[in-house]
């Protein structure tokens, strides 16, 4: 019996990934690989098409993970009008399989797929062996997801807790809420601990006065739609950082250090946390300096615990894709085993 291919996705608000992994060759290194702005496009079927047109690779069966949830087989993407289907993606794409995953649940399921090469490790910890391993990704929006051990391996398990309320921990943070309940109804962490939220956090402090906009980058931003890599590169830039980019960033890691261990806590996550998402591995200087840990490890009588959890950085950019690959492959298995 031959291996089968898998088409694989990473569809997001901003961005769709897409690559053809087999598994005769593993799902470290794709047979084709290619990203597509996700808003360029009308539906997922349109890129895929193309993406295909120029592979000339015959695949099997196709595994994407959504940036929003999937109910029933169907998803809608969070922050895209795009509304998918896994019956009618097969039929318009001829495949005898699509499966649709949260993105977060395909992050997930690579995380077993790790090596010391991918990860950047933020706090040593141990490892407790079986114990609940938690995700969370910082990009366009805030995913979550955890994994439990079922004796022989990880499962993993979907959650939209980035949707949950935002808790602030200081008076900074209170401000900050308050802000932003004056124009949201409401205000979930993944409002502040975002793209979203950096160019939320961004607003607020400039206009409670937590610092300036120079002229040189008040250009840039309204030159832009999305002001997120402004504001990240103006916060790191070495010969002139901007102080209130600085801010926003040191803000938004603590918010992102706080969220982390709130998942850390509720999930009883012994077995480590993984940050995953576009924005960290862009922003390593500042997540590495004292805010994010201190506020990971801020709770209270809990904050002993917190020292013994395990946190790594995910650096594998391919990380959602091989764990689409894994689930899509992996599900494929039982379906034919019936």
């Amino acid at each position: 019996m031959t291996k089968p291919a898998v088409l694989v996705g990473d569809i997001g608000g901003t961005k769709t990934s897409l690559a053809i992994f087999s598994a005769k060759s593993g799902l470290s290194n794709p047979l084709a690989e290619a990203t597509f702005s996700s808003r360029d496009y009308s539906s997922l079927e349109v890129i895929v098409r193309e993406f295909l047109s120029r592979a000339k690779i015959r695949v099997d069966l196709a595994s994407f993970g959504v940036a929003g949830p999937v109910v029933n087989g169907e998803a809608r993407i969070t922050n895209l009008p795009w509304v998918m289907d896994e019956k009618r993606l097969a039929d318009a794409m001829g495949f005898p399989r699509v499966y649709l995953i949260n993105d977060l649940l395909a992050l997930a399921h690579a995380t077993p797929l790790l090596e010391q090469k991918d990860i950047l490790t933020l706090n040593k910890g141990r490892t407790v062996p079986g114990g609940v391993i938690a995700v969370v990704a910082a990009g366009t929006g805030l995913g979550q997801a955890y994994l439990t051990w079922d004796g022989a391996r990880y499962l993993a398990h979907p959650s939209e807790g980035g949707h949950a309320d935002f808790a602030p921990t200081n008076e900074l943070e209170s401000q900050l809420l308050l802000h932003l309940l004056n124009r949201f109804k409401h205000v979930s962490t993944e409002r502040v601990c975002s793209g979203i939220g950096i160019a939320n956090i961004y607003a607020f402090l400039k206009e409670h006065g937590h610092g300036d906009e120079p002229d040189w980058l008040a250009e840039q931003l309204a030159a832009v739609c999305d002001p997120v890599p402004v504001i990240v590169n103006a916060a790191l830039n070495e010969d002139k950082p901007s102080r209130l980019c600085q801010a926003t960033l040191n803000m938004f890691v603590s918010i992102l250090g706080a969220e982390a261990g709130n998942l850390v806590l509720r999930m009883m996550a012994s077995g480590g946390i993984y940050i995953g998402g576009g924005i960290p591995p862009r922003i390593i200087p500042t997540l590495q300096r004292g805010p994010f840990m201190e506020a990971f490890r801020h709770k209270g009588r809990m904050s002993m615990l917190m020292d013994e959890i395990p946190v790594s950085m995910i650096l594998n950019h391919r990380a959602a894709l091989m764990g689409a690959a894994r689930y899509g492959l992996w599900s494929q298995t039982c379906d034919c085993c019936g």
